[in-house]
């Protein structure tokens, strides 16, 4: 039961102003009465020690988060990770949402994480296991944020591509590659019908590949391709490095012909792609590295929709992110999640292409717009286009051929019969 200090962190969600709070939700096991755990988290992540000893005040009203919701999921005899915590008796599992002052941190990203998953949330007293489920913002609050400065509709008008997913693929192998053979494998790949070869998360600006020759060459080949099949293309080159590279990496890469980058968001750091934002001349693509420590664990950590959000917010015109299927070890549930993340409406931020990945070959695009129900995403295969029997070219080809024969009611196999590269994608990959 809530004690009377512990009341002070509660509060009627219609008694509040909203626009002026965040909404953390959580997942917790508590190993103590649940209302009392659901305060001290209240309490750990905002004022800590609320008033001063001898001085008449209280400093919950304005500073202090406060509990909107709670409810006792169930309670279990053991902790489903009693390695956690050694303490004796009942578990409750509850969730909780909690309504925070955004003005004890401001529109910043790394002081809203210390406020969500630092070490009030994740050390808080009575609480062994906690996840971050959800952070809802005012759209008040969102216009501090810039967000997508291309997003979906402007890389569709970029590529000039408006009926269809969008293609894109990871040169392999992604490691080992002179500069030279990387660009004759990509050029052949737009030959084939790709909109976007792409460098692999692992391949940033290394002795046996320096990006600045690396991308001279891209920005050439694409030129080629596009010169030939009458076609924009794109090549999005990886520039993760340190991030006071960022801005020099950028301008290289753009003059040297790349129209559009890849960083990995999380191992950069997201205020590092906030500032790269403002400065960039072409879209921003996420990859998810370092995003599965976080989010894998059922019951601890930080849910998959929340890196999403905060990823858009800072101004990635697309995220990729593991997607449908048995590679990736991720439900459906949680890609479709992610996916409405990209696309929902959010304040003055534009919608993000969903890139859902993992082991895609041709026939995998139709059954990810089966599930999502949109052409608004896009795929990416690696082995699916540049281990193709017949190369790069008609692994390109075959994930043309597989939409066609989807937008023309024929069965893959059907559509085969005429066209080699899909026949042949099927024979290896199906």
């Amino acid at each position: 039961m809530k004690n009377e200090d512990s009341k002070g962190f509660y509060a009627e969600q219609a008694d509040l102003a909203m626009e002026d709070h965040l909404i953390f939700e959580y997942r917790f096991e508590s190993f103590v009465d649940p209302e009392e755990a659901a305060a001290h988290l209240c309490q750990e992540q905002s004022t800590a020690q609320w008033k001063r000893v001898g001085v008449d005040e209280d400093l919950r009203c304005q500073f202090g988060a406060k509990v909107i919701e709670l409810t006792v999921i169930d309670q279990r005899e053991t902790s489903h990770y009693p390695e956690m915590g050694n303490e004796q008796g009942p578990v409750y599992s509850c969730r909780v949402k909690i309504a925070h002052p955004h003005a004890n941190f401001g529109p910043k990203i790394p002081n809203i994480l210390t406020a969500a998953c630092g070490e009030g949330a994740f050390y808080c007293p009575g609480i062994s296991v906690i996840k971050l489920l959800d952070i809802t913002f005012p759209d008040s609050f969102l216009d501090h944020f810039e967000g997508p400065k291309f997003g979906v509709q402007g890389i569709r008008d970029m590529l000039e591509v408006y009926d269809r997913p969008l293609f894109f693929g990871v040169v392999k192998p992604n490691i080992g590659l002179t500069p030279e053979s990387f660009a004759e494998l990509a050029y052949q790949s737009w030959l084939g019908g790709l909109d976007i070869a792409k460098d692999d998360e692992m391949q940033g600006d290394v002795d046996w590949s320096p990006l600045a020759e690396r991308s001279l060459l891209m920005g050439k080949a694409r030129r080629k391709a596009e010169e030939q099949t009458h076609e924009k293309k794109m090549y999005l080159a990886n520039i993760t490095d340190e991030a006071d590279r960022l801005l020099e990496l950028h301008d290289m890469c753009v003059k040297n012909g790349a129209n559009a980058l890849m960083v990995n968001a999380m191992t950069v750091g997201l205020s590092s792609i906030r500032m790269l934002r403002r400065h960039t001349q072409v879209p921003l693509v996420a990859h998810f590295d370092m995003i599965a420590p976080f989010t894998r664990v059922p019951y601890y950590g930080i849910d998959s929709n929340v890196i999403i959000t905060l990823q858009r917010m800072v101004g990635f015109d697309s995220i990729i992110f593991p997607g449908l299927g048995a590679r990736m070890r991720t439900s459906d549930q949680e890609v479709l999640e992610n996916v409405e993340e990209c696309l929902k409406p959010a304040g003055n931020l534009k919608p993000c292409l969903p890139v859902p990945a993992g082991s895609q070959w041709a026939a995998t695009t139709l059954d990810i717009h089966k599930t999502l129900k949109t052409i608004d995403f896009g795929i990416v295969p690696g082995r699916g286009v540049f281990e193709h029997p017949m190369g790069p070219k008609g692994g390109a080809a075959s994930l043309r051929q597989a939409w066609d024969a989807f937008k023309k009611g024929v069965t893959l196999e059907e559509y085969g019969k005429t066209y080699k590269e899909l026949k042949t994608a099927i024979e290896a990959f199906g």
